[in-house]
């Protein structure tokens, strides 16, 4: 009987911890706000805002629950040694998705749409046949671990009814719900990324030794940590993000309009990168720095205290709570959620928008049901069997794992054709990479190798 007395205490101490933080914010910070033009502020945020889309909704649905659980293993099992890896990255993932995203504002088309045009079908459709499955494992483990997560805050209801409910919302929303409400509600919802900031800011960070090791790279030749490097780089530059990013500048170009691909094509300029390049860049700012938070907070807590082996998102939220406190641990909880929410439908569109183009389908989120079936009917059977995977008893670190693994083999083989794509005149125009980008896309190739192989390796050893 006391189990719903401390539910609901624990909930009002949930509820007023926002408001709590809020007004010691503006208490510190009023008198620097107060000196600061609030108007023009105010407006130049909201531009900024209002600019924001694909580039911002990508980045942060490259934070999913598998993520989560990969830097809170990080975090834990090293400590802050690895944090730099934050920093790293971010470079390297912003020049990625930057070509993807240029290559579908100048082409007018997907990925999957440019690499059929330009290179042998045969690669292709492997790629977007092997992109399938990885996301499906993918979206399998993200349901089990939303319901996880839900399960920490409702333990009354059970993990499977969780499950359905989850994938059920997540299919509606894609489905049957406007692009550009649906746009709308992914963007809002990577606010929820945020989460994990206040949860690390909650954790008493030592803040000399976090800067120390984000800025001075250092990690020892040992099998785990190796491992867990290339399975940050596999997290972090992710295949799916590719076909997502290009495809959703294609999306909000026929959003404004231009719906033919001739339109398209010459609808592009200087200003239109601009704000481009903007939202790309915030979104995989935004991505590394939730990472960032994440490392810190399970070094500050869990490695500290002796706790190196987390399993899932769902574990770190559950050995954060004795340590971090009860807000620490609803934030976390609430994160595990609202990331899931946001990954899964970008899982399923890329795969979606992967095998349409490779068959000629008609495609797009902009399309009903009725005008594109096909399309849509990947989304479905992608998350329905992500769905089935948590009743057939596969488990979800297992299923990660196969991710991992497809994804070792997808993602070189890619980037490859993105970065010849991004660097061809003929395709590109004046939009051509840069020899300096040109440079990054090949070691990011080169990372995505080694990274891949170490992923398939640590499969059969």
């Amino acid at each position: 009987m006391s189990e719903p007395k401390d539910n609901r205490d624990l909930l009002e101490k949930i509820v007023d911890a926002p408001a709590v933080a809020l007004e010691k914010t503006l208490e510190v910070s009023g008198e620097f706000m107060q000196k600061l033009p609030t108007n023009n502020s105010l407006k130049r945020v909201g531009e900024f805002w209002h600019n924001l889309g694909p580039g911002l909704t990508t980045g942060a649905s490259d934070d999913d629950p598998s993520g989560i659980a990969t830097y809170s293993q990080t975090g834990a099992q090293y400590g802050l040694q690895l944090l730099w890896l934050a920093a790293f990255t971010f470079p390297l993932m912003a020049v990625v998705q930057e070509m993807c995203a240029r290559i579908g504002l100048v082409t007018g088309r997907g990925l999957a749409g440019n690499i059929r045009t330009h290179f042998p079908r045969s690669v292709l459709y492997t790629c977007a046949l092997l992109l399938f499955i990885a996301n499906t494992f993918n979206i399998g483990a993200d349901l089990g671990a939303m319901a996880q997560g839900m399960r920490l805050l409702t333990p009354q209801i059970s993990a499977g009814v969780l499950v359905v409910g989850f994938a059920l919302v997540s299919l509606v929303l894609q489905v049957f719900t406007p692009y550009e409400r649906y746009a709308r509600y992914l963007k809002y919802l990577a606010l929820v990324l945020l989460a994990y900031v206040a949860s690390a800011l909650l954790s008493h960070l030592n803040w000399h030794e976090v800067f120390r090791n984000a800025a001075i790279p250092h990690f020892n030749f040992v099998k785990d940590q190796i491992v867990l490097i290339c399975a940050i780089l596999g997290t972090t530059i992710s295949p799916y993000l590719f076909f997502w990013q290009t495809s959703q500048e294609v999306e909000e170009e026929i959003l404004k309009g231009n719906t033919t691909l001739t339109s398209r094509q010459h609808s592009i300029g200087k200003e239109h990168v601009k704000s481009m390049r903007t939202d790309v860049w915030s979104g995989m700012f935004l991505s590394n720095i939730v990472m960032f938070f994440i490392i810190a907070a399970c070094a500050a807590t869990l490695f500290s205290h002796g706790i190196n082996n987390i399993a899932t998102a769902a574990d770190a939220a559950k050995a954060l709570r004795p340590l971090a406190g009860d807000s620490a641990y609803f934030l976390f909880a609430i994160g595990i959620i609202g990331t899931g929410l946001l990954a899964i439908p970008v899982l399923a569109g890329s795969s979606s928008y992967a095998l349409a183009e490779s068959f000629k389908w008609k495609s797009g989120l902009f399309n009903t049901l009725k005008q594109a079936h096909s399309f849509y009917g990947i989304i479905i059977l992608s998350t329905l069997f992500g769905l089935a995977m948590n009743f057939v008893g596969l488990d979800p670190i297992k299923a990660l794992i196969y991710s991992a693994v497809l994804n070792g083999i997808v993602a070189p083989v890619v980037l490859v054709l993105i970065v010849l794509i991004a660097s061809n005149k003929d395709i590109m125009g004046e939009w051509t990479n840069a020899k300096l980008t040109t440079t990054i896309g090949w070691i990011v190739v080169a990372l995505m190798t080694i990274a891949g192989l170490a992923a398939i390796v640590s499969f059969f050893y």
